[in-house]
């Protein structure tokens, strides 16, 4: 098995992608946390078409506290297991009651409704918290594996492996790093390899070249 310095060879993919802001639309921590469970399952350009109406109608959790289900139906009923996120969220606005007593803590997070490790993660980063985990997201499965950087299929079983392979101060990066590289260049079909900032360290860019030799 290869011996690879994962926290050195993965630096110019972190600097590629550092601060860059996640591509749900959101405007507040509030907003953030909504479109986050909105999103699961469901694409992060239909969640930014559909919120906006529905952000001028509940504009903070306090509103939505008061919302009832057919309220939240019209506005957001289309999004993929839309009944459950609807559930979720009323029951989510009921237990915070205000913006201000959103937490990003891990801990905090995944106790409530809708909200699971890569949720929770996705929050903490764009809240600018600290790390306790890496997101591992639809396209973070893809492109580990590719690189050679973890093996599992399972996305707590994954993160763990990247946690132990990335220093906990790159965490925050590492995961939406990862996520836009395969958004961007580690594609489904036809990657780009050549122009990935990680290719030197691939495996999976190592026997596409290895087949052409």
């Amino acid at each position: 098995m290869r011996k690879v310095d994962w926290a050195k060879a993965l630096q110019p993919l972190f600097q590629k992608y550092i601060g860059r802001k996640h591509p749900l639309d959101y405007k507040n921590r509030y907003q953030l946390v909504v479109m986050v469970i909105l999103s699961a399952r469901d694409s992060d350009k239909h969640v930014n078409d559909i919120t906006p109406p529905f952000f001028k109608a509940f504009p903070t959790m306090k509103r939505l506290a008061k919302a009832k289900a057919g309220d939240l139906q019209k506005f957001i009923g289309k999004v993929r297991n839309g009944r459950n996120k609807i559930a979720w969220l009323m029951d989510l606005a009921k237990t915070i009651g205000t913006d201000e007593r959103i937490p990003t803590a891990m801990d905090e997070l995944t106790v409530l409704a809708g909200i699971g490790r890569k949720s929770a993660n996705v929050i903490i980063r764009e809240s600018g918290g600290k790390a306790e985990g890496i997101i591992v997201d639809l396209h973070v499965l893809r492109v580990a594996p590719r690189l050679g950087i973890a093996a599992d299929e399972d996305p707590r079983k994954m993160e763990k492996q990247l946690m132990e392979a990335i220093p906990q101060e790159d965490w925050n990066e590492a995961g939406m790093a990862l996520s836009f590289l395969g958004r961007e260049i580690c594609r489904p079909t036809d990657p780009k390899c050549p122009l990935c900032p990680a290719n030197k360290v691939c495996s999976y860019y190592s026997g596409i070249r290895g087949k052409h030799k």
